[in-house]
């Protein structure tokens, strides 16, 4: 089966990671192999390193995006949740992709912010309110909207199906399933 990076981009509290989980079943249940490197797990443990500033940023989408081409050019669909706020390090993924022949999606999940806010999973958006917290993607630092996505997914009109759904729809259009 052949392999593809799906990338997930949004503000924090989006869905990506849910919306990725969800099509990873259902990709499983179809008897493809893969892996769903969720961004949190990731800082976790390739970089622990890192803080966020741009280029710290910049750095850890480098590295997912590395390790998920890697994955991906060996047959594994990686659905890679991860916020990426900067257009030049998710182009440089793309462009990663695209020198070693791996197929590569970008889907924004495009949540605003008002929405993001009210589900604030993590809780990051109250404690920004609060002053605990700075640079949160979205409120007070920069997230750059992918200008021309694969697919964009407006999480806060659909549910979490139909938006993997959706995004499996786009997969099986480009012969990915």
């Amino acid at each position: 089966m052949t392999g593809a990076t799906i990338w997930l981009t949004g503000l924090p509290s989006a869905g990506k990671t849910t919306i990725a989980y969800t099509l990873a079943e259902r990709l499983r249940g179809d008897g493809h192999r893969v892996e769903v490197l969720d961004g949190d797990e990731i800082r976790e443990f390739l970089s622990a390193d890192l803080r966020f500033s741009r280029e710290d940023r910049h750095t850890h989408v480098q590295r997912v995006g590395y390790v998920a081409e890697l994955l991906a050019s060996h047959g594994v669909k990686v659905l890679v949740p991860v916020i990426a706020p900067y257009t030049d390090s998710r182009e440089a993924v793309r462009k990663r992709h695209e020198s070693e022949g791996t197929s590569y999606v970008e889907v924004h999940v495009a949540t605003p912010v008002e929405v993001c806010s009210v589900r604030d999973v993590k809780g990051l958006y109250a404690r920004q309110a609060a002053g605990e917290i700075s640079g949160l993607t979205g409120v007070d630092d920069p997230y750059e909207q992918p200008r021309s996505p694969d697919l964009r997914i407006e999480s806060q009109n659909q549910t979490v199906q139909e938006s993997a759904a959706a995004l499996y729809a786009l997969l099986a259009e480009r012969g990915l399933t």
